[in-house]
């Protein structure tokens, strides 16, 4: 049903106003004088009043209007269609004085200036409300095409956006998987499998506007697992996950770049002493991301000042995403850098 009063808007909207016009015109002319209703008069009139009104207004509709709105010329509209609205205006008076004389011919009010002046403002107001029309059908075209727009430009900026992820996050696994390689690691091949499996959560799965809150989770936990081969356990990386995840979905790849950007700002061979802890909240329909890590030494911290595409992109993603639904809060100290992230995911 809703479909179909989609496909048929105009016509609904036409048809609507013409039926409350006709219908009052019916009863004015039907009760509004004292005596019985003369049907035959009535009907007649009703018929050719409501007739006249719809010729000169859709010619206006269809004729006039779009040339005026083609070519923004109000003086040439006016030139144009005046004239034909009073000729036609003329023409349609005389016709409801002939029907009315022929009911009363003793009768002379239908020749007065009264009566005229009336029947002329009645066709202009008729021509007004359907030239009104006209304009709010094409003013929301105007907008539905312009959202429509909005919408494919925002939905390739999001598919440019995701395609750059794939290769900031297989250059930093490649990455791993050669640390592994020149080690002459046992769990090279488990890696790989690892691997493997995040390619293709992100070449299939991914592409959905929303996934699954727990393959997101999945996802993290192999990618924790990557790191901690690479580094041999021997920095301490806490994950907690809190909440009921399940039928929770979230836009797909955007908590694993505060991750990646942890490890590459926060790991390093001149760190002291470095930790990195991830925690998930998810209370109904709100998740609370958080990724802290202990702080690179001044020396090391001026090789990392470029944090590459992948932050810059997910502030991007999360704008599109999630519009006024989001906080991303930053907490930089001397020895500790914190992102959390609050998502409205309803």
């Amino acid at each position: 049903m809703a479909n179909y009063f989609q496909r048929n808007k105009k016509f609904i909207l036409h048809f609507a106003f013409w039926t409350v016009y006709a219908s009052l015109f019916f009863y004015t002319i039907s009760f509004g004088r004292k005596g019985d209703p003369d049907w035959a008069r009535i009907v007649s009139d009703t018929i050719f009043h409501v007739g006249g009104m719809m010729v000169i207004s859709y010619l206006n509709y269809f004729f006039f209007l779009p040339r005026l709105l083609k070519d923004q010329n109000v003086g040439r509209y006016l030139l144009t269609f005046v004239p034909v609205f009073l000729g036609l205006s003329v023409l349609w008076l005389w016709g409801k004085q002939s029907i009315l004389h022929y009911f009363y011919p003793d009768d002379r009010w239908m020749y007065s200036v009264r009566f005229g002046i009336n029947v002329i403002m009645s066709a202009f107001f008729a021509a007004a409300c359907v030239g009104l029309l006209k304009f709010v059908e094409d003013y929301f075209e105007l907008e539905a095409r312009r959202k429509e727009l909005e919408n494919q430009q925002l939905t390739s900026e999001l598919q440019f956006l995701r395609a750059q992820v794939n290769p900031h996050f297989l250059f930093n696994t490649l990455n791993n998987l050669y640390y592994l390689a020149v080690n002459q690691s046992t769990r090279t091949p488990e890696v790989i499998a690892k691997l493997s499996g995040m390619m293709r959560y992100m070449i299939y799965e991914s592409n959905h506007p929303r996934v699954p809150l727990d393959r997101e989770i999945e996802y993290i936990e192999n990618y924790l697992s990557l790191e901690r081969l690479r580094l041999e356990d021997d920095v301490p990386i806490a994950f907690e996950v809190n909440g009921a995840t399940d039928r929770v979905r979230i836009a797909p790849l955007i908590l694993i770049t505060f991750l990646e950007n942890a490890f590459k700002h926060g790991i390093s061979s001149s760190a002291t002493a470095p930790w990195i802890t991830v925690r998930l909240d998810v209370d109904r329909d709100q998740c609370v991301y958080r990724v802290a890590n202990g702080k690179l030494s001044e020396d090391s911290k001026t090789l990392h000042e470029k944090s590459g595409i992948g932050l810059q992109n997910v502030r991007r993603r999360l704008a599109l995403t999630y519009p006024d639904r989001h906080e991303l809060c930053i907490s930089d100290t001397e020895d500790r850098y914190e992102v959390t992230l609050k998502i409205d995911l309803s």
